[in-house]
């Protein structure tokens, strides 16, 4: 096939272990889904329907990599998530089959210009200048399912310059991962490659330059990410 430029180099994800890299089709995120993150963020934690926001696959950076700081913000933030990867596709999975459906799992870090996020968010408009600009998806590497199982419990945790800042369980999802699969599942069709952010716990709070932020999930170890000067 011709194009009339290059096309964009397939964005990927590092594999745990492998040569091999995965292609990251899109990444999807669910918002507000611990309780107590929703009430930090001033909202009712009860178990409304989830919802959904995006990131394009090219904002994915690898684990490791210094992060300059975005411009267009005085108030960038870390969010500490479990990330799910779908490597077989499916419409209206049923929530029973869900894991079925999963290739593995990582650590990602949500990074969030939250003052853009907010402002958009008063004002009723989409989050997407505050959420996905240029590499503001930190994940991997991605643990296969074969070596790591299914994850439902397990510390996640997030430090700032060593300082605790996120401490809490999977298990303490308001969706669960199944869930989530399946319903996101009933509107779009899900595709190998599609990447699944599950949300934040409680704790999300400001980086700057010259921070050190570790982020460890219980199975899965830890990711580091340096914060560098603004761009």
């Amino acid at each position: 096939m011709n194009y009339v430029f290059e096309p964009a180099p397939q964005a990927s994800i590092e594999v745990f272990g492998a040569d091999e890299r995965l292609p990251v089709r899109r990444i999807l995120c669910v918002g507000r889904n611990y309780a107590a993150h929703a009430r930090e963020m001033g909202k009712d934690p009860d178990r409304d329907p989830p919802f959904f926001f995006t990131k394009p696959a090219d904002a994915v950076v690898d684990a490791g990599v210094t992060i300059p700081y975005p411009p267009e913000t005085e108030n960038f933030h870390f969010e500490a998530e479990l990330i799910t990867v779908i490597g077989k596709g499916g419409r209206n999975i049923a929530e029973a089959d869900s894991l079925d459906h999963v290739w593995g799992y990582a650590i990602g870090n949500d990074l969030t210009r939250r003052d853009l996020q907010l402002v958009a968010r008063e004002q009723g408009r989409p989050w997407d200048w505050g959420k996905s600009f240029d590499r503001s998806a930190v994940i991997g590497p991605v643990h296969p399912v074969d070596k790591v199982g299914h994850l439902a419990s397990g510390s996640i945790k997030l430090t700032v310059n060593g300082v605790v800042k996120q401490d809490a369980d999977i298990a303490e999802l308001i969706w669960s991962v199944p869930e989530v699969i399946s319903i996101i599942s009933h509107s779009i069709e899900l595709r190998p490659g599609d990447v699944i952010m599950t949300g934040t716990p409680a704790g999300v709070g400001p980086l700057v330059d010259g921070d050190t932020c570790v982020i460890s999930i219980e199975g899965l170890g830890e990711i580091e990410t340096k914060i560098g000067a603004k761009l």
